[in-house]
């Protein structure tokens, strides 16, 4: 049956339903590789020999930590928002939904590490060479060499998480991880993967 509607105009309804159809789809397609980067990401912490180091969770705004803040005192630091929170929360969930336990939780000093790491796996163990470098960047070479060896010493089978800072990853990987994003080295110190645990 021929459309009673002009020319230009069943052309454009056409052109309407097109686009319509490709950013409906958008969400669906974005769901299923986000699905299929988890289940890849998972199934590398399957097979172990590896180490997911994971920057801390979102904070409240600003950069770095306030001046004369302490390591022992929290309310000095620059602590997890609301958010960051919620998101340690899920990043927790979904190792659990994967079925994923570590071998081991590592955190640096600081209380936002320390927080990710408690409110997404229960508990952690400190390790100094997760300890941010913001302020002293000649630490930063015998940390990263430090990390290194503990990446060489992850069994096969089994993997483990290390809560740190972003200019920490950085230092060993290209790139600059978000808040509560994840990189996945091998034990030669290789990038696996790059993650947000969604």
């Amino acid at each position: 049956m021929k459309s009673s509607l002009p020319t230009c105009l069943v052309d454009l309804s056409r052109r309407h339903a097109v686009a319509w159809l490709a950013v409906s789809t958008l969400p669906l397609a974005a769901r299923g590789a986000r699905a299929a980067e988890s289940a890849d990401v998972a199934n590398l912490l399957r097979a172990g020999g590896c180490v997911v180091m994971l920057r801390h969770a979102a904070t409240v705004a600003g950069v770095g930590d306030p001046p004369g803040f302490r390591l022992d005192a929290c309310s000095t630091q620059r602590n997890l928002s609301e958010a960051g929170q919620q998101d340690a929360r899920r990043i927790g969930e979904w190792f659990r939904a994967s079925g994923l336990k570590p071998r081991a939780v590592l955190s640096s000093a600081w209380c936002r590490c320390k927080d990710t790491a408690d409110l997404a796996f229960g508990a952690h163990k400190l390790w100094a060479p997760l300890n941010s470098t913001f302020i002293e960047r000649s630490l930063q070479p015998d940390q990263s060499r430090l990390v290194r060896q503990g990446m060489a010493k992850v069994p096969a089978g089994q993997f483990e998480v290390w809560v740190t800072h972003q200019v920490n990853i950085s230092a060993l990987a290209e790139g600059s991880p978000a808040s509560g994003e994840a990189f996945v080295f091998d034990r030669q110190g290789k990038v696996l993967a790059r993650t947000t645990f969604a």
